[in-house]
């Protein structure tokens, strides 16, 4: 329980040594490039099992405007997390807060560099709100825990690409991880932190399927990071979801405490398929999109506006037992 406490105080390290299979973890390192024509999302991980040809280690690459994914798998073996500081490698493809460097050439896809980046900003963690799940992060029978390692930093350097060099030098960058024993069976998500209106404005939010104890609860978060404050509304903050609305070509969503208000539109878009994890195998079908656009609209009670403001190069699922969720809601 100790362990499990200072993990949950430092949400990117590896959760993951000494827990019973089954048991996934990976890290999303979005990338953008400065003119915003190319979008790529890097995820390594691992997926533990007690069936030896099931479990592996992995990366995936979704290269955000062809749509094209490709899941790399690797020996569990070969996976290494170091704590302090934090640095997750597979062979020689290594991950940290302040660089990636990949070294992938199979008969999937060849993908090769270095990429640096800038002073993360990341979901504020203290011992009362110990990141995005505030104090349910505490709780270690929970099916999925999420964390925001940074809203937004700069990039430096370029990948190659199948022999085509992609330079990320001047874009954004965006990192976010997950682990536990499966995805949840409902969510929706998204996230973007390309907002012309403000230079390192971000917001990400999602809403889920959330199992506890027998039963179970639409659990959600939303962070709103501006001018070097977080606004956030959560199921833990005493936050509420007045709407909710999925359809083929949108997403609106409202949430509100007695403070503030957030009503959120997201415009959904051709979406390609990434594997996820279930308790049985990466084979959870998660429909992402890096072309949806974001727009927000953050409130005082008083109607007093905090930001208006339309996200581009957005990330946004929706997927699993959406029925359940909206009925619940």
């Amino acid at each position: 329980m100790l362990d499990h406490i200072r993990k949950t105080l430092h949400p990117e390290r590896y959760h993951g040594t000494g827990k019973r299979p089954p048991f996934f973890e990976g890290w999303y390192f979005k990338l953008v490039s400065a003119d915003r024509r190319e979008r790529f999302a890097i995820i390594p991980g691992i997926f533990l099992s007690d069936d030896p040809t099931v479990q592996h280690a992995f990366v995936q690459v979704f290269d955000g405007v062809s749509g094209a994914v490709s899941y790399h798998r690797f020996p569990a073996e070969q996976f290494r997390a170091i704590d302090d500081p934090f640095a997750v490698s597979l062979g020689a493809n290594q991950f940290r807060m302040d660089q990636l460097t990949l070294d992938i050439h199979d008969d999937l896809r060849s993908v090769s560099g270095t990429l640096r980046f800038g002073a993360a900003t990341p979901w504020r963690v203290n011992t009362l709100e110990p990141g995005v799940m505030g104090w349910l992060g505490y709780l270690p029978f929970l099916e999925c825990y999420h964390g925001v390692l940074s809203f937004d930093h700069p990039l430096e350097g370029a990948l190659t690409v199948d022999g085509r060099t992609v330079d990320f030098t001047g874009g954004h960058g965006y990192i976010e991880k997950d682990w536990g024993k499966s995805f949840p069976g409902g969510w929706v998500w998204m996230q973007t932190n390309h907002f012309a209106e403000s230079e390192g404005t971000s917001f990400t939010g999602a809403c889920a399927i959330t199992p506890l104890l027998r039963g179970w609860f639409p659990g959600f978060l939303a962070g709103v990071w501006h001018q070097g404050e977080l606004h956030r509304f959560a199921s833990y903050s005493y936050a509420k979801i007045d709407k909710l609305e999925v359809t083929e070509h949108t997403v609106d969503w409202v949430v509100s405490d007695k403070q503030k208000r957030l009503e959120i539109n997201a415009r959904r878009a051709e979406a390609s398929i990434l594997p996820g994890p279930s308790r049985h195998d990466m084979g959870v079908r998660v429909p992402e999109t890096l072309k949806a656009v974001i727009s927000i609209a953050l409130t005082r009670a008083d109607g007093g506006i905090i930001f208006e403001g339309t996200g581009t190069c957005a990330g946004l699922e929706v997927a699993g037992d959406l029925d359940k969720l909206l009925k619940a809601l």
